[in-house]
C-alpha cells in the first residue's frame, strides 16, 4: 500500500480475495496491525471528501469496480491518481470483505495516522478549549466525542492512559469525519500531569465531588476540559491538578450521565459565546 514514485494512470483491478493487498487493508481491523503500519481505514465518500477538505488523502482508494465511470467516485479516484495514490477497482465480493458494514459503501481510503504534538497554550485564545480523555475504552464514545469537539471548535484532544485507539473503524465512523480536523494527542499519565502545570488558564474536572454547577462557572480561558472513563471517571491523581471541579446536576436517581452527552453539554456551555447561528 506504499504509494508509488511514479503517478498511477489505470486503477488496479482486483477481484480475489486473497489478493495481498485485500488481505494487508483487511488487517488494518487489528489493532496491532494498525500500530506497525500507522494506517487506518475510512469508509464512505462523505468522510473521504471531508478528509480532502481538511488537508488529506488517502495512500490508497478502494472501490466498486461499477461505480468507477461517474460521479463522486470518479472524481475521487481521479484526484488520489493525479497525485500519486493508489486506486483499487475491486469486485463487490472483495469491497463486502473489506467493509466492516453489512451493506458497503462504494468507496474506502487507507489513510497514514496523525499524531500531533501536545497543544502550545502560547498558540490558544480566548476562549480556546481543549479537551482531555482519561483512559476512556469505547471508541464509538470516542468518535461521538469528536464530533463534538469538532462542533463546537474546540481546538484538540489529548488522550491520557490507557485509551481505545481512534484510529479504528468504530470510531473513524462515529467521528463522521471529525477525525480528519480535530487534532489528536497521546500522553501517560506523567507526561500529562507535567505538562499541564504550564497551563496558563483554567483546568476544568468534571467530578462527583465537584461543588460547581457547570452552568455557573466562569472560566478561564485557554481552559483544558478533562474527563473521566466511562465507568471509574477521572481519577483522583488527574482530578489534584484541577483549578476548578465542575458537576451536572440531575434529578433523577443515577448520579452521571453517558460521557460522550456529559462532554457535549460541558463543551458547548465552555464555548456557547463565541457560537453563532449561521457561522
Amino acid at each position: 500500500m506504499n504509494r508509488s514514485t511514479s503517478r498511477q494512470h489505470e486503477p488496479m483491478v482486483i477481484t480475489s480475495l486473497q489478493n495481498d493487498r485485500v488481505k494487508a487493508i483487511r488487517a488494518l481491523d487489528m489493532r496491532k496491525e494498525r500500530k506497525a503500519t500507522g494506517l487506518f481505514v475510512a469508509e464512505g465518500a462523505s468522510i473521504i471528501f471531508t478528509a480532502r477538505e481538511n488537508g488529506w488523502m488517502p495512500q490508497t482508494l478502494v472501490a466498486r469496480e461499477n461505480t468507477l465511470s461517474a460521479g463522486v467516485v470518479t472524481e475521487l479516484s481521479r484526484w488520489v491518481m493525479q497525485a500519486g495514490g493508489n486506486v483499487m477497482a475491486v469486485s463487490e465480493a472483495v469491497l463486502a470483505k473489506l467493509s466492516s458494514k453489512e451493506n458497503p459503501q462504494s468507496v474506502l481510503g487507507v489513510f497514514k495516522q496523525r499524531h500531533a504534538p501536545l497543544p502550545d497554550p502560547r498558540s490558544l485564545g480566548t476562549g480556546d478549549v481543549v479537551l482531555v480523555l482519561e483512559e476512556v475504552r469505547d471508541p464509538g464514545n470516542l468518535g461521538t466525542i469528536m464530533r463534538t469537539v469538532d462542533a463546537v471548535g474546540a481546538k484538540a484532544v489529548i488522550l491520557v492512559g490507557q485509551c481505545c485507539d481512534p484510529w479504528s473503524r468504530e470510531c473513524v465512523r462515529a467521528t463522521m469525519g471529525s477525525i480528519f480536523a480535530v487534532p489528536i494527542s497521546r500522553a501517560s499519565h506523567d507526561g500529562y500531569l507535567e505538562w499541564s502545570k504550564a497551563w496558563p488558564g483554567d483546568v476544568v474536572a468534571t467530578h462527583l465531588a465537584g461543588t460547581e454547577d457547570f452552568r455557573m462557572a466562569h472560566y478561564r480561558a485557554p481552559s483544558l476540559l478533562m474527563m473521566g472513563s466511562e465507568g471509574p471517571g477521572l481519577s483522583d491523581q488527574m482530578a489534584a491538578v484541577a483549578t476548578r471541579k465542575v458537576k451536572i446536576p440531575m434529578a433523577g436517581r443515577l448520579d452521571s450521565l453517558n460521557l460522550a452527552v456529559a462532554t457535549a453539554l460541558v463543551l458547548y456551555q465552555m464555548r456557547g459565546s463565541n457560537l453563532k447561528l449561521g457561522s
